[in-house]
């Protein structure tokens, strides 16, 4: 078993060139404080109905050490969760959140270094009354992910390894990367303009 540990060192960008659009989260998903750590790790799926946190601060508790928690909510009005919430998780070992929504206390968790990937901060706390399963298929800004899939987030954005393709993925991005990292600036540039010549002329361009 690929350990997901191994994606760390592989930029988003090589895993958005593999895997398209579909897996890649839409751009309100950012770091919130910066410069942020690439964060890799599996899914820990959860859902919060808008307006409510209660299962992102059960899973704090339940969610097993390296994973990244994933949440569903898309509630702007509302924080998901604020500093404690962020401190147990980091102190259990979770690599970070990636929450379609809001947190809070933002000073604190940019101060205690724990990556987090949302649309933003707001001050008003969310109810904690709706149950709901964790683990299951959620859908976070706009990606569906899966308990156990690879999610990978940095600064450039945030993609989403389905489980089933993720030795694949894996060693297309290293095959990827090495070649990259032997390749000049001046090979890539001849071969760059070779192509985007090719390209022009094929579509009748002059000039």
């Amino acid at each position: 078993m690929i350990e997901t540990s191994e994606f760390a060192d592989i930029p988003t960008t090589t895993l958005a060139d593999l895997l398209g659009r579909d897996q890649v989260m839409d751009i309100g998903i950012r770091p919130l404080w910066g410069p942020v750590p690439r964060v890799a790790g599996p899914a820990f799926t959860v859902r919060c109905p808008p307006g409510d946190n209660l299962m992102l601060h059960a899973a704090i508790h339940r969610a097993p050490a390296g994973s990244v928690v994933v949440v569903e909510s898309g509630d702007l009005d509302h924080a998901l969760a604020g500093g404690n919430v962020c401190a147990v998780a980091q102190r259990r070992g979770i690599a970070g959140f990636v929450a379609d929504g809001l947190i809070r206390d933002l000073a604190e968790v940019r101060e205690a270094g724990f990556p987090v990937f949302a649309r933003g901060v707001i001050p008003i706390p969310g109810a904690k009354k709706a149950v709901a399963p964790l683990g299951g298929r959620v859908r976070c800004a706009g990606v569906l992910v899966e308990a156990g899939d690879v999610v990978v987030a940095d600064e450039e954005g945030v993609v989403a390894v389905p489980v089933a393709r993720r030795s694949d993925v894996l060693a297309a991005a290293r095959a990827r990367l090495a070649k990259e990292a032997a390749e000049t600036l001046d090979a890539w540039e001849a071969a760059h303009r070779a192509r985007i010549d090719e390209i022009l002329a094929e579509a009748g361009f002059e000039g």
